[in-house]
């Protein structure tokens, strides 16, 4: 999670840290769809208004790092190191990712989730989000060189990634095996790749 510098920053970022454990806590213990957001504020001792500064609404609760989470994996592209490839930059970070997500202490909420349509419907909009961010860094870099449908398409194989690890019983090796798979489709995307791919489809041509 990004540290805030300024006082004002951390003072924020502290009270909507409270919030979210609060939420959590009563959402574990009496089940999500019995809590109410008046009995967050309750629990976290603030406002109502206070609450809804912090977070838009009640399902945005259990995903409190959510922006967090958005960041990292726009920060993998544009903050990778001169000429790193795409790739290996991004599978590192949703290995860190996936490590965060499949600790003991995360099984509960993952439960809790999934047996929530109101959380599974919010997780699903918040991961296309996700991937429409992802696209955007990735088709801003100008050494990157892929068309837009590329990138989309990418950056879902990378945001899918991230939650069919979550799943595996292994998510390490999982990662590494679904990032095999997309590396390889990132490279039939290089514009080098489709050159070859057109000077095979005209020798062909010229041979019939």
């Amino acid at each position: 999670m990004t540290v805030p510098t300024g006082r004002r920053e951390r003072k924020k970022a502290a009270t909507r840290q409270k919030i979210a454990d609060a939420a959590l806590r009563l959402f574990l213990e009496r089940g999500y769809d019995a809590v109410g957001i008046r009995d967050v504020a309750a629990e976290a001792d603030v406002a109502v208004t206070t609450l809804f500064s912090h977070f838009a609404s009640k399902e945005a609760l259990v995903f409190e790092q959510d922006e967090d989470f958005e960041q990292r994996l726009t920060r993998a592209v544009t903050d990778r190191a001169l000429h790193e490839p795409l790739i290996p930059a991004l599978r590192r970070e949703v290995q860190a990712l996936v490590r965060h997500c499949t600790g003991d202490s995360a099984a509960p909420i993952w439960r809790m989730i999934d047996a929530s349509p109101a959380l599974r419907k919010y997780e699903e909009s918040m991961r296309l989000r996700h991937a429409e961010s992802l696209a955007t860094a990735i088709a801003a870099d100008p050494d990157l060189s892929r068309t837009t449908t590329a990138c989309r398409a990418i950056a879902r194989f990378v945001i899918d990634a991230y939650a069919l690890a979550r799943e595996a019983a292994d998510p390490r090796t999982a990662v590494d095996e679904i990032f095999r798979m997309i590396e390889a489709a990132w490279e039939v995307t290089s514009p080098s790749a489709n050159s070859a791919h057109q000077v095979a489809g005209d020798g062909a041509g010229l041979q019939e």
